[in-house]
């Protein structure tokens, strides 16, 4: 049997995913959101005879299988960090919509981020095209010359530099009617929700990219249902229901259904409850009552003893009393393999659903971030105390869309760094920065402590006096030189720096490029020292090692130096 392919809608806030999906159903679901922001996970089956009438003559129809799309439409991260299966997302396509005018945002950058780390197939809707002016005229190819000249070279800068910002993030993109390998290259398809334009063409690359390269993960047998809840909420006349996504399998009315947690929860279905085609499952009203569902399917389930249900859990579902069981063990383990408990110091992560953790566990051992703990679950002050003891890089919590208890709260003030988000990508920058500008204040409270390198030159025509000290006029040709440091020549220790004037007054130092007058103890003038000579600072051996720990703190052009000094062999 061949499934339907499930298709996410991802991208920034208001960049318009959910205005696009209104233009493939012909609906005005976002027009009924919250400040029309998209609040929830959405579902919406688009049957394939409702594809065949959108996209028309572009495709040849007699050769199309699967039996429609399953589009669900998300608040930014969440089809990836919610809806999983073990160890990826359960999407098989996705479409990141782009505001052609804004470009790659934040929850663009996140989205992009997560599908690379999941490699999910992908096409970019390069939306709002209306808002450079443009003119629909049927399909895109038919539109692209009958638009003034200034309008397309507007749409093909905008597209390029999208181009541009792909390629920086590890992806070859074009617009898809340049595409020549849709393996190698993303397609960019400009569209314009609002109007509709674009959409046929969308849609139809979906199709085609489906039959040709999805086929084996298509092909599904009837079966123990595997899925994913999208949200658990009272519903009037059922209790508390479950919205969910049917990714694998089947279920039917009566089965018995398995989800996952430390402790899962098992539980008769009551009644399974679908949209109509084309209905969004988050705001339809009229749900019709079936007996069974087959892969992949946007359903409402109806059971007893859904209270404890979390969103991004995993279920299965069975009619087999004897599999309960081992399908009980296997969904705990699930999660038991998502949390993570170390012996090392390192960061604890907080999230709300089991997909959320994993995978920005996945983005932090990615960029080498230690991690203590991972669970899902509120902030509270056991996982402050937990930390406290550690070093201060360390007392990190992260806290992804759960809320921090206020006993926590308390306990963390001055001795732990917590990060708060909801979009992964803010997680991530707020902790770049934190701990880049930690390392920066630590490291120069270590250099402040050690010889700094330094180059400088004795200037012709720079003699104030020839010894007992020697006071000559220098430039710092790089790094750092101050009062105190042992001045070095050809490897050898000739004398100390004892005062350091400019214009007239001590300064105690001087950096790259300045001029100032060194009075030097120890040298003579026209014996140890000559004009023109290239000096340096002496650098000890343990301070060498510091210096070589926190190379990259190091400024001025002291690197440069360090370097210099080891090609001497100094």
């Amino acid at each position: 049997m061949i499934r339907q392919p499930i298709v996410v809608v991802m991208g920034h806030v208001d960049h318009g995913k959910t205005t696009l999906l209104d233009g493939i159903r012909k609906s005005t679901v976002a027009a009924k959101e919250a400040g029309l922001i998209t609040q929830h996970i959405g579902a919406t089956e688009v049957p394939i005879e409702s594809i065949k009438k959108l996209c028309g003559s572009m495709m040849d129809t007699d050769k199309i299988k699967i039996p429609g799309l399953l589009f669900l439409d998300t608040p930014g991260h969440e089809a990836f960090t919610t809806l999983r299966k073990r160890g990826s997302s359960i999407a098989d396509l996705a479409i990141l919509i782009v505001d052609i005018k804004e470009g790659i945002m934040p929850q663009t950058e996140e989205s992009i981020m997560l599908l690379k780390e999941y490699k999910t197939p992908f096409l970019v809707a390069a939306n709002k095209i209306d808002r450079l002016g443009w003119k629909s005229h049927g399909s895109f190819r038919q539109s692209v010359e009958k638009q003034p000249q200034e309008i397309m070279e507007s749409v093909d800068n905008a597209i390029y530099t999208l181009m541009g910002k792909l390629s920086e993030r590890g992806f070859d993109a074009d617009r898809f009617d340049r595409v020549r390998d849709f393996r190698k290259t993303v397609a960019i398809v400009p569209v314009s929700g609002m109007l509709g334009f674009g959409i046929p063409e969308l849609v139809a690359m979906l199709v085609g990219l489906s039959q040709q390269f999805l086929k084996d993960a298509l092909d599904v047998e009837q079966g123990m249902g595997k899925g994913s809840i999208l949200e658990v909420k009272e519903v009037k006349g059922l209790g508390v229901a479950i919205d969910a996504i049917l990714y694998d399998g089947s279920m039917k009315e009566g089965d018995y259904i398995v989800i996952g947690g430390k402790n899962p929860i098992v539980a008769n279905i009551r009644s399974l409850l679908k949209p109509p085609p084309l209905g969004e499952m988050r705001v339809e009203k009229k749900f019709q009552r079936v007996k069974i569902v087959n892969a992949a399917s946007g359903i409402k389930i109806s059971a007893t003893g859904l209270e404890n249900a979390i969103a991004g859990m995993p279920f299965r579902a069975t009619p087999d009393k004897q599999l309960l069981e081992k399908l009980k063990e296997e969904l705990r383990e699930q999660v038991t393999e998502a949390e993570i408990e170390e012996p090392t110091d390192g960061a604890t992560i907080k999230a709300d659903t089991l997909g959320s953790l994993e995978a920005i566990v996945k983005i932090l051992r990615a960029k080498d971030v230690p991690i203590k703990r991972a669970r899902i679950g509120s902030v509270t002050r056991k996982d402050v105390m937990e930390i406290k003891s550690m070093p201060e890089d360390k007392r990190i919590i992260f806290a992804f869309n759960v809320p921090v208890l206020k006993d926590a709260e308390a306990e963390a003030m001055g001795d732990v760094k917590m990060f708060r988000s909801n979009i992964i990508y803010e997680l991530l920058d707020e902790y770049e920065k934190w701990i880049g500008n930690w390392e920066e204040e630590r490291d120069k409270a270590t250099l402040e402590h050690v010889i700094l390198p330094g180059k400088f030159r004795f200037l012709n025509g720079y003699v104030f006096r020839q010894r007992k000290p020697a006071i000559i006029g220098v430039e710092v040709e790089n790094g750092t030189i101050r009062t105190g440091y042992h001045v070095m020549k050809d490897g050898k220790t000739i004398g100390r720096i004892v005062d350091i004037q400019k214009e007239g007054k001590s300064v105690g130092e001087a950096k790259k490029g300045e001029q100032v007058a060194l009075s030097i103890d120890g040298p003579t003038v026209g014996r140890q020292i000559n004009e023109g000579d290239v000096l340096f600072n002496r650098i000890g051996s343990e301070d060498r090692r510091t210096l070589e720990e926190h190379k990259k703190s190091l400024k001025h052009g002291e690197a440069e130096v360090l370097e210099e000094l080891d090609k001497m062999g100094y």
